[in-house]
């Protein structure tokens, strides 16, 4: 489930020795599932410990997650990075935002699990997003662009050049992604 490297464990084992006894490492997702997750790692004394919680043992700690996180933070990494100027515990859940889906669900259930997981992150970046509408009969992934994408000059070349040829590469049982933007371009859009 969560995959913790060993210089963070060893990290984790020293800030615990500073801690009251029992006190463990509580893992944990806000709002799992939506747009506007957000993972963290915090101490977990013996008494916020439920009944309900996911107990992970690792080398001289145990991580405890709550039932809901729990789905969201499949693949989670942790780790703990040193370089010449500063330290940092990194946690990446790729999940957070969606569960992801097994291999066997519905193709529009992976497509979609696809976009929010890889594609609108990346797209984010420049205020933007991609929503799936749905599959057609023929096999055509329908689109609709929304925030900076929406009316940006070079939603053409992201939608073909980056979404289209990702996906098929993926989902080889699609033919291709349509757009159905009705664009308008303005202050919003990132390239005008």
């Amino acid at each position: 489930m969560i995959t913790i490297s060993d210089p963070a464990q060893e990290h984790f084992v020293k800030l615990l020795a500073n801690q009251e006894p029992g006190t463990q490492i509580r893992v944990f997702v806000i709002n799992p599932g939506t747009p506007t997750a957000e993972c963290g790692v915090s101490y977990c004394p013996l008494d916020s410990v439920e009944d309900s919680d996911i107990k992970l043992n690792f080398n001289g700690f145990d991580v405890f997650i709550d039932k809901t996180s729990q789905p969201y933070l499949q693949e989670a990494e942790i780790d703990f990075v040193t370089d010449n100027l500063a330290s940092q515990l990194t946690l990446k859940a790729p999940n957070a935002k969606m569960k992801k889906v097994s291999d066997d669900a519905p193709l529009v259930e992976r497509v979609d699990y696809h976009i929010q997981a890889e594609v609108n992150p990346q797209l984010a970046g420049h205020g933007g997003k991609v929503t799936l509408l749905e599959i057609t009969e023929d096999g055509y992934a329908i689109l609709q662009f929304g925030g900076g994408c929406n009316g940006c000059s070079m939603v053409d070349v992201t939608l073909k050049e980056g979404i289209e040829k990702t996906l098929l590469e993926i989902f080889p049982e699609l033919k291709g992604v349509k757009d159905i933007t009705e664009h308008q371009t303005g202050e919003h859009s990132y390239f005008q």
